[in-house]
């Protein structure tokens, strides 16, 4: 049965790679559609304890620790987690034989009915499929939110092929989906009615030979849609514009200069301090920079973003304008977490790469104490020299990366090594005087120190919480 369709699984041998929380949700679809499930993963039973008590384990074969590669000898489908190579050994192997590797994201995807809104980028995915889902929800349509992150999107077809085997409909209106280039990477059917690349900046290093892999990677998020779909593409981004030039699909944009190209169907820009579209055929202006509650240039280009797909959804201006006034920003993502004794602290956990870091500093007006490092993922971190040379007053390092950024930080002497993010956030408060600002915004990974970069925003905000009044 090798090449088995996916929407035939009834009785298949499918190895999902990878316990993850996509791994997890995978496991399940798989299970409803009636495959055979074993999961394979690269840790031991002590170290997968909680994940495996999500598991019917009586129902799936288990292979973990070193020997879980042998779970993929009689696989006709294997299924890998966004964290699993997809040019891992074991899987070359499995595609020599004939058999299938597909991502999550495209398992899943071909369980759905209702259209998938999905948008992928280096930074801002989060913030944006956010504010695109509370949009979508104030019109009243029932919509999921999540992929990269939040809830994987297999436990939205686990719902759905429920609802099919009663004889009801979707659960869903629409699907807003936010793709990383680790689940892009292994797509094959995986079809968005609206696509979008925020932007590429150099990340993941570690993962891809070249910057232009990377970028050929996220242009997959394209590659299924057809000349009845949209597909947005930020202008001011030189590596993502040019990519409009092969869409299939109705080519829109988004800018912060007052025009559009003429070679787009469209799209939404920033004129004179007024965020204007001309979705829909007609000019209008959406609201004025001014409204927009969430701090950042950066965020700008989000809530254009977020603007244009409500509004190839047919949500109305009012909502749009009610959100992007309302909407405080993600955890972790430049959230205020304490103004304390004059010194306000700011969680930015979710500034995993340089670029991201560079756009947090730009949108802190105030002297800023930074605290950055943690497990490098192949980043430039000299770039970074200019605006901490400009705008930090101190830069506190954790992690492994802390000699690395340091080196590169040449001329600048306001270095301190801290050994633990408590020391971090202790120097930091017993340094800073009324009016700075003390910032976390590592511009690494977080693997080194913490479970993910949640693990690490939260344990600084609760040191920040703890500190004496």
């Amino acid at each position: 049965m090798v090449g088995v369709d996916v929407m035939q699984l009834a009785g298949a041998r499918v190895t999902v790679v990878g316990l993850a929380r996509s791994g997890v949700a995978a496991v399940h679809l798989l299970q409803e559609a009636g495959a055979l499930v074993t999961v394979a993963d690269r840790k031991d039973r002590s170290e997968l304890f909680e994940v495996l008590g999500s598991l019917d384990q009586a129902a799936t074969r288990l292979v973990v620790g070193n020997d879980y590669e042998s779970a993929l000898d009689q696989a006709e489908l294997v299924v890998i987690s966004p964290g699993v190579p997809y040019r891992l050994g074991a899987l070359e192997r499995v595609r020599r034989r004939g058999a299938k590797v597909i991502s999550e994201l495209d398992l899943a995807s071909r369980f759905l009915s209702a259209p998938i809104l999905a948008l992928t980028g280096t930074n801002g995915k989060s913030t944006t499929v956010t504010l695109i889902g509370k949009m979508l929800q104030e019109t009243g349509k029932r919509i999921f939110v999540g992929g990269n992150l939040g809830t994987a999107i297999s436990e939205a077809a686990v719902h759905s092929l429920r609802a099919m085997k009663m004889g009801r409909p979707c659960l869903y209106d629409v699907l807003v989906v936010e793709v990383s280039s680790f689940q892009l990477e292994t797509i094959e059917q995986f079809h968005p009615r609206i696509a979008a690349i925020l932007n590429v900046t150099v990340d993941h290093q570690d993962r891809y030979e070249s910057i232009d892999e990377y970028i050929a990677v996220k242009n997959r998020i394209f590659e299924n849609q057809t000349p009845s779909d949209y597909a947005l593409f930020n202008l001011d981004d030189s590596r993502v514009a040019p990519l409009r030039q092969s869409a299939r699909a109705n080519a829109l944009g988004f800018t912060r200069t007052p025009t559009l190209p003429s070679d787009l169907a469209g799209g939404t820009y920033l004129d004179r301090g007024r965020i204007m579209t001309t979705i829909g055929g007609r000019t209008q202006e959406i609201c004025a920079r001014s409204e927009v509650k969430i701090i950042g240039n950066h965020n700008i280009e989000n809530a254009m973003v977020a603007a244009t797909y409500a509004l190839l959804s047919e949500c109305s201006l009012d909502i749009i304008r009610q959100v992007l006034s309302e909407f405080p920003g993600l955890e972790h993502a430049l959230e205020v977490v304490r103004e304390w004794r004059g010194i306000r602290f700011i969680n930015d956990s979710k500034g995993t790469n340089v670029d991201a870091t560079l756009k947090a500093l730009d949108s802190i007006d105030q002297p800023i104490w930074l605290i950055a490092g943690g497990r490098d993922k192949g980043g430039d971190f000299s770039r970074l020299a200019p605006a901490i040379r400009q705008r930090v007053k101190r830069l506190v390092l954790i992690g492994e990366a802390a000699p690395l950024i340091a080196d590169a930080m040449k001329g600048y002497q306001g270095i301190e090594r801290a050994g633990t993010l408590r020391e971090a956030v202790e120097f930091a408060a017993s340094e800073a005087v009324a009016g700075d600002v003390v910032l976390l915004s590592p511009a690494c990974a977080s693997f080194d120190m913490f479970t993910d970069y949640q693990d690490r925003g939260r344990q600084f905000k609760a040191l920040v919480q703890s500190l004496p009044v």
